[in-house]
């Protein structure tokens, strides 16, 4: 049994980490672990459930985009689920990133993303 009941939704899915290599796959994993610690302390057990299944899925599209972009090379795919997405951070200018550099680039801008909203909505996360 997981302290956290949270964290089941990032180990029950394989989807995360499809397609990854082990570095990037290891600092999506270990982002969402994190962002399941602050919501288990944060919100309500309701609220941090729905937020953290919204994350694993936010989780997933992110994965999709790096396999995407950097290990198959498809950029119009990769543009074109960033579009579907609405991903809101900054496209790589650099067509040679390495997956690991772009998922850190990406979760930084995640995790900078999420507390201007708690911010905004007068939580401490």
């Amino acid at each position: 049994m997981l302290a956290n009941p949270l964290l089941s939704h990032v180990l029950d899915d394989e989807a995360l980490t499809r397609g990854l290599g082990d570095a990037e796959a290891r600092v999506l994993v270990e982002w969402l672990v994190e962002q399941a610690e602050e919501l288990s302390h944060n919100r309500p057990a309701a609220d941090a459930d729905q937020e953290m299944r919204r994350l694993c899925r936010r989780g997933r599209a992110i994965s999709r985009f790096v396999y995407l972009w950097c290990l198959q090379r498809l950029r119009g795919a990769a543009l074109q689920l960033a579009a579907a997405e609405r991903f809101a951070w900054q496209l790589p200018d650099d067509h040679r990133i390495d997956a690991c550099e772009l998922m850190q680039d990406i979760l930084f801008w995640e995790k900078c993303d999420l507390q201007h909203q708690a911010a905004k909505a007068g939580r401490t996360e």
